[in-house]
């Protein structure tokens, strides 16, 4: 029976649920602020709405009498979405649960709250209240906004000299105007990240991946996720009853769960984030390929109210990444260089500029220049490759004049 589904975004990473909707014949309604967004063009119906205008679309969905609405690989429109179903009924999950999972401040303060392991981490609207906190934990610290994704605006801070000019950063990247300033955690190995999926309450499936930056650009924004986790199983198993903990104290109900984690050298866990929402950076997608778990086709349905108790763990098979096609400067577009060892494990590449085209020095998700999945041979392969990429993958710009 065809359902109408509210789709709170269509940018490229937001397609392949818009794609899995009309192939099950559902009638598709996009909403951004973007009209230039392609999602847009596989949608019955698209409104140019701000996905974080939540009364605006909870006045498009009565308008539009919608039976389901989702937020895929979306941070800001998550809480949007669970309002809107919490409003008119719609499968969900509570709307404050999801709104403190979304809200860097809410978070920390409800870890805090439950005795998870958090860091030294308080939030600000104001400059000078914020300084003296940053001089009372000291450097090297993380300044960031509460409500912004993609590590937009983020920076890590290791002279208080620079203070202002991150403060400064991180407003433009937010909606409150609040920002946190945080102590850095000694991790151990990688930062974690990957997929999960609640249903019924219980953390049902997770597929955990080793998190990679690049440390010629940014460092702070993923240019791709390896696929099975490095990490040992004790670790991961810890992860698992934080997360299941957490979830529980929350009410959290079905849907999907993006996580970011790590491990300090003692082995102890902290969250960084549990995203209320598919993750980006295809990692629903190499999910696929490792474990032929769907979960694009499990947030659509659950979000429909269907069935979703067949879902169950299974591991992943074979060493797969996710890679974020990004430029270490800026300039305009030339062309995108592959070696020859990388080119035959290249699953999927969708380039989304073309030469001529301006781009940006990768210093957040939406200086993003296109996707790829690739698959290795080994986990050794895997890392040396994705922890040093340049080597085999190279946006070539000509120089910004």
């Amino acid at each position: 029976m065809t359902k109408k589904i509210l789709f709170l975004g269509a940018a490229p990473t937001q397609m392949p649920p818009l794609r899995y909707a009309r192939e099950q014949g559902h009638h598709v309604i996009t909403c951004d602020y973007l009209p230039e967004n392609p999602g847009h063009a596989l949608a019955h119906e698209s409104y140019n709405v701000s996905t974080t205008d939540k009364d605006a679309v909870l006045d498009l969905a009565l308008r539009l009498k919608i039976d389901a609405i989702v937020a895929y690989a979306s941070d800001p429109a998550a809480p949007t979405a669970a309002y809107v179903a919490e409003k008119m009924g719609l499968p969900g999950n509570p709307y404050q649960s999801v709104l403190t999972l979304a809200r860097k401040d809410l978070f920390r303060a409800f870890l805090k709250e439950h005795d998870f392991n958090v860091p030294r981490s308080q939030s600000f609207y104001d400059r000078e209240k914020a300084r003296a906190w940053l001089a009372e934990i000291g450097v090297p610290a993380y300044i960031k906004p509460v409500d912004s994704s993609g590590s937009k605006g983020v920076t890590r801070l290791a002279d208080p000299a620079k203070f202002d000019e991150a403060f400064d950063h991180a407003l433009t990247y937010s909606r409150e105007k609040m920002i946190v300033v945080e102590a850095q955690i000694v991790r151990a190995r990688y930062q974690v990240a990957g997929d999960g999926f609640v249903v019924d309450g219980q953390l049902v499936f997770r597929c955990w991946a080793d998190e990679h930056f690049d440390k010629l650009c940014n460092g702070l924004v993923p240019i791709g996720q390896t696929f099975p986790t490095s990490h040992p199983a004790a670790w991961l198993e810890i992860a698992h009853a934080e997360s299941q903990r957490l979830l529980t104290l929350l009410g959290m109900q079905t849907g999907a769960l993006n996580f970011d984690f790590v491990f300090t050298e003692d082995g102890d866990f902290y969250f960084l984030e549990l995203g209320p929402r598919n993750g980006g950076c295809l990692i629903p997608e190499v999910i696929y390929y490792a474990t032929d778990i769907d979960l694009i086709k499990y947030t659509v349905d659950a979000a429909l109210g269907l069935n979703c108790s067949d879902l169950a763990m299974k591991p992943a098979r074979g060493y797969w990444s996710s890679y974020m096609v990004h430029s270490l400067e800026t300039g305009t577009f030339k062309e995108l260089w592959l070696s020859d060892r990388i080119k035959p494990k290249i699953i999927e590449q969708d380039l989304w500029v073309k030469p001529g085209d301006k781009v940006e020095k990768y210093l957040g998700s939406n200086h993003t220049l296109g996707t790829m999945i690739l698959k290795y041979e080994s986990m050794d392969e895997m890392l040396e490759m994705v922890d040093n990429m340049e080597n085999d993958i190279r946006v070539i710009c000509n120089e910004s004049s």
